[in-house]
């Protein structure tokens, strides 16, 4: 059953009286309840898309440190239950990294919240780790509150194409061991293109400028950019994940694949990627016993 766009109350009422409920609508709970710039934290409901977020912040210089594909159409609740990011996950890490409270809807239409509105915030079981990436089948997502960042002075993106994955891992480990901290270390090969290494820098103009001037010392070109990310994962939205020392052998396996991978994370999105399995299919569904017995959301 799909559901039209509701309330938080019409969401709890729908909830206690249905079953197999496999999606919701959220397009009437999209406002911005808080923003404190001061302790630059944020509360927002979740259907409020990430594109309208990050512009709301934007007018104080701050933001929300995640940047998946499509920010105009992913909303608050989908960027966390399906746990998105994009190519500065490396610097900036994941969505978990910058949640701090969350109001969830279990399936028996009880309104939660766990954690809080401000950043040391210690008290309790943390559960919003859990409903982070369980694709809302432990509950619906309504609420959540960030800590945010002020928006980068500066920002650069180079990119380097190489000959070989041999070449790739020689300026990888030359990166590794400098003195350079970037944001963005991906590796794409796409539709037959050249094996590319892209840097990114943001941060103090200054700072920028200097790895930037590092980079071009590692045979890197500026005025590059991110929008392969965007357009490969469009269709290709699975992925495999190893240990990032393991990415080089990785990618031999997929011969003349198309591939992003990130490179400092040991992400590999790839057309031939399986949906992503549960660690432990036991585990799961215990959990989703305990919080969904009667089998009210579907998943």
């Amino acid at each position: 059953m799909t559901l039209k766009p509701c309330t938080i109350s019409e969401l709890q009422a729908l909830l206690t009286r249905s079953r197999g409920v496999d999606a919701v609508s959220l397009d009437a709970v999209a406002d911005l309840i808080e923003h404190v710039p001061g302790d630059m934290t944020a509360t927002v409901q979740a259907g409020m898309r990430l594109a309208d977020f990050q512009a709301r912040l934007a007018k104080v210089g701050q933001w929300l440190p995640v940047d998946p594909p499509e920010p105009e159409t992913v909303t608050i609740g989908s960027l966390l239950a399906d746990n998105l990011s994009g190519p500065r996950r490396f610097g900036c890490g994941t969505i978990r990294d910058w949640l701090i409270g969350l109001a969830v809807v279990l399936p028996d239409g009880t309104l939660i919240r766990n954690g809080g509105r401000v950043v040391k915030n210690v008290a309790g079981f943390d559960l919003c780790r859990l409903f982070v990436g369980a694709r809302d089948t432990l509950g619906i997502i309504v609420e959540a509150t960030f800590k945010l960042l002020p928006l980068p002075e500066a920002d650069a993106c180079l990119a380097k194409p190489c000959d070989s994955l041999g070449q790739a891992e020689e300026l990888l480990e030359k990166i590794w061991t400098s003195e350079l901290q970037p944001s963005v270390l991906d590796l794409h090969r796409i539709d037959g293109g050249p094996l590319t290494l892209v840097i990114g820098f943001a941060g103090p103009s200054a700072d920028v400028e200097a790895q930037s001037e590092v980079a071009t010392g590692l045979r890197f070109a500026g005025g590059a950019s991110l929008d392969y990310d965007a357009r490969f994962r469009r269709t290709t939205p699975h992925f495999t994940s190893v240990a990032p020392g393991d990415l080089a052998s990785t990618l031999r396996t997929l011969g003349d694949e198309s591939f992003v991978a990130r490179a400092g994370n040991g992400v590999i999105y790839h057309p031939s990627a399986e949906p992503p399995k549960l660690p432990s299919p036991e585990l799961q569904k215990r959990v989703k016993e305990m919080f969904d017995p009667e089998g009210v959301i579907s998943g």
